[in-house]
Parts: C-alpha cells; structure tokens; sequence
C-alpha cells in the first residue's frame, strides 16, 4: 500500500498558520517579560473600569447642579477619596474620567500611526524629490516644538473632544515617520526586494505587499508607545483649558483644582489621585511598549 499524500495547503492557509506560529511565539516572549506582563495587567485593569464606568457610577453624581456632598471633604467612608469644590465624589469623578484620556490616547494614536507609516514607507521607498520632500516635511514637523504646535492648532479648531483627538493625531506622526523610514531603507536592502523589481513589481506592490509586513511589528511595538506619549498630551491640553469642560476627564479634575487652589487649601486628595492615574497609565504602557519593543528587536535583546 502506499502511504496517502499530504493534502495540499493552499498559499492563503499556510500564510495564516505562519501568523498564528508567529503570534504565539511573540505571546511566549511577551509572557517573560515581568515589566510588560506588569504593565498589561494595569492597562487591563484601567480598560475594564472606563468600560464599567457607567455601571460602576451614577451620572447623576456628576452633575454639579445634583452635587449633595460638602465642599472639598476629606477622605471618608462615604466619600473614599474626599469630594471636590462643587461637592462631588472625587472617586466618582476619577472612574469616570478614566474614559477620554483612553479614548482620547487610542484614537489619537491610531491617527498618528497611519499617518507616520504611509509617509515613513513611502518617503524610503521613493527616489529622487518624493522621498526627499515628505522627509523634509517631517524634519519640519520635528524641529516645531509639540506644545506650542497644539495649543494653536486647539485654538483654531475648538475645544471638542473630536479636536483634541485630531490635535495630538496630526502632532504626533513625525517620530513614527522617522522610524519607519529608517526599517523602510533597510528593507529596501533585503534580496527579495530587488527579486520583486527584477519581476516588475511596481512601487504600490513593493510597499503593501512587501515593505508593509515587515514593518508592522515596529509599528505595533511603537503604538503603545505613542499611546502613552497621546494620554500625557490629552493630560496637558484639558489642563492647560484647552479640551471639552463638559467632558470629565484627569486633566480638567487637575484643572479645577488648581483653579480651586487646592495646593494652598491642602486638599491633596482633590489633586493627587488624578496625577496619580496619568503616570501609572503612562508607566503602564511604557512598560509594555518597551516589551514589544524587545521581542520585535533582538539586539536589544542580547544587549542586556
């Protein structure tokens, strides 16, 4: 008898099993990382409250005209992180304000990332003056200072929470640029890459169908990266005035209080828990993009 043949597996299927090998493989490394795992879980644990946070509490205790607790309380059993200036619940506050700094951070970076890997991609892998203008126009965006840049573009385009997110989407593109640009070049090296222009492959072909899959795994270990560079910037702007006071968020719960005078009033728990949460979540996301960063990049790996 003869033994019975393989079945044939088709291009499509034995691409998708050399992905689910390649996931699990980055999920094992990424599991033996204490600081990423560490990072992960508070990510998680941030996630699940800003989706729970409408379960978790009243809107009602949000509203400073329905407000029924004393003026700047300390830390009680009714009120565990004391209340603000109008009577709030500051641990009320808190839960749900955790909502658009994520929102904000997520979508922002979303933006950023498609915006840095379209031009990074094109500007190294076009020759001539394409290249060259799109990587002057991200030195361009490199050189102006951040802040600054946002604070105008905030001011001209309102205080919503859609142009905050658009703010810090089209501020944040350029160091992603850079950095996909640099992995473009070097892939443009690789043999396959001159196999594929032998062939005829065109530009657009080379990008998506070559270049494009073996950047994504720096895109993605940037993203949260640059997640946490977007929570700090969302942060700044509501502090600085410059977001949607309607929307409760850390940044206008440190706003109000120090436009409270919480400092001189000594009402730390007004102030503190808020900062509190904008660099552990920050922290957290470092933690797990310096990670990501480790398994996507092996000489960092043996460096240490």
């Amino acid at each position: 008898m003869t033994a019975a043949l393989p079945a044939k597996i088709s291009p499509r299927a034995l691409r998708r099993q050399v992905r689910r090998a390649a996931a699990a493989r980055t999920w094992k490394r990424f599991r033996a990382n204490r600081l990423g795992m560490t990072g992960l879980v508070i990510l998680l644990g941030f996630a699940v409250v800003a989706i729970l946070a409408p379960i978790l509490v009243d809107a009602g205790q949000l509203r400073t005209t329905e407000a029924t607790g004393p003026l700047l309380a300390p830390p009680s059993l009714e009120y565990p992180l004391g209340t603000d200036d109008n009577g709030r619940s500051v641990l009320a506050l808190l839960i749900f304000g955790s909502r658009v700094p994520l929102l904000v951070g997520l979508t922002a970076t979303i933006i950023s990332m498609v915006i840095g890997t379209i031009v990074g991609i094109a500007s190294g892998i076009s020759d001539g003056w394409p290249g060259g203008i799109l990587f002057r126009i991200t030195e361009w965006f490199l050189v102006i200072p951040f802040l600054p840049l946002a604070l105008v573009l905030a001011t001209l385009l309102g205080g919503s929470l859609a142009s905050v997110i658009l703010v810090i989407g089209i501020t944040g593109w350029p160091s992603t640029a850079l950095l996909i640009r640099a992995q473009t070049l070097s892939v443009r090296e690789r043999p396959f890459i001159e196999r594929a222009q032998i062939l005829g492959a065109g530009r657009w072909h080379l990008m998506t169908k070559h270049v494009l899959p073996n950047v994504l795994p720096l895109v993605f270990a940037n993203t949260t990266l640059t997640v946490a560079g977007a929570v700090l910037a969302e942060t700044t702007l509501t502090f600085l005035g410059f977001g949607d006071p309607t929307n409760v968020s850390w940044g206008t719960m440190l706003n109000s209080a120090f436009a409270t005078g919480a400092v001189s009033l000594g009402a730390w728990w007004f102030l503190m828990p808020p900062g509190i949460c904008v660099i552990v979540v920050v922290l957290a996301f470092t933690l797990v993009g310096q990670a990501l960063e480790d398994i996507v990049n092996p000489r960092l790996r043996e460096g240490r």
